[in-house]
């Protein structure tokens, strides 16, 4: 058992922390609710009837969709983008999709290479771009379901002032869709080109994510 906790501490100390968050948000989130239910002389609902809610349902997945839009960009992008210095690009001479040697699939795959990396077509097509195509699917399944729970807490807001609800298309137009989505995407994309430059710069001993301490500022392409 210690042994499965070292090996795959990363993931669950960050699953673990994304639970309590996630819990913490639910509770801010359930009070939050009730005290503007309150100000509209509205009744108060239960925790778990918020948890139900269309207003959490869009609260959370707006914040998913984002994630995964930064790491579907990110993924895709640092395959051509490059970054003089920082460790979050690869060396400049290296920018596009790799050889196969370098790469390790067809003939250049190793014994302990993954299968559908040592066999050709289509299925070493989609094994070598999976990870991106994943995390873009997941974007717009999180975007998909933000939107439809968006509606529909629009929706229970515009009845409260007696206004008419809207469609899922039209509630893609309104500025409350975008405002909720664009904000989050700002967000994630500050956040990636900040870690890229100031990587270039500053360093973390012992950290995957930057270079060793005592490389040069133009070395690129190195992590620790």
């Amino acid at each position: 058992m210690r042994r499965f906790l070292r090996q795959n501490s990363l993931g669950l100390v960050f699953g673990v922390l994304f639970l309590i968050v996630l819990v913490g948000e639910a509770v801010a989130g359930h009070a939050q609710f009730n005290q503007e239910q309150l100000t509209d002389g509205l009744p108060v609902v239960s925790f778990g009837r918020y948890l139900t809610s269309a207003s959490f349902g869009a609260d959370v997945a707006e914040n998913w969709q984002s994630e995964y839009l930064q790491f579907f960009l990110y993924i895709f992008g640092t395959v051509w983008l490059l970054q003089k210095g920082s460790p979050e690009s690869k060396s400049l001479g290296q920018a596009g999709l790799e050889s196969d040697k370098d790469q390790k699939v067809g003939s250049y795959a190793d014994e302990s290479s993954p299968k559908w990396a040592r066999v050709g077509g289509l299925r070493q097509t989609v094994f070598s771009n999976s990870l991106g195509l994943v995390m873009g699917l997941l974007f717009l399944g999180s975007w998909l379901a933000q939107s439809i729970a968006g509606t529909a807490s629009f929706n229970e807001r515009q009845l409260a002032d007696l206004q008419d609800p809207v469609s899922w298309s039209q509630y893609l137009l309104e500025p409350d869709f975008w405002n909720r989505t664009l904000q989050n995407w700002q967000s994630e994309l500050l956040a990636v080109a900040s870690m890229a430059i100031l990587a270039i710069y500053l360093r973390q001993r012992g950290s995957s994510q930057s270079k060793p301490v005592g490389t040069a500022h133009t070395a690129t392409g190195i992590e620790g």
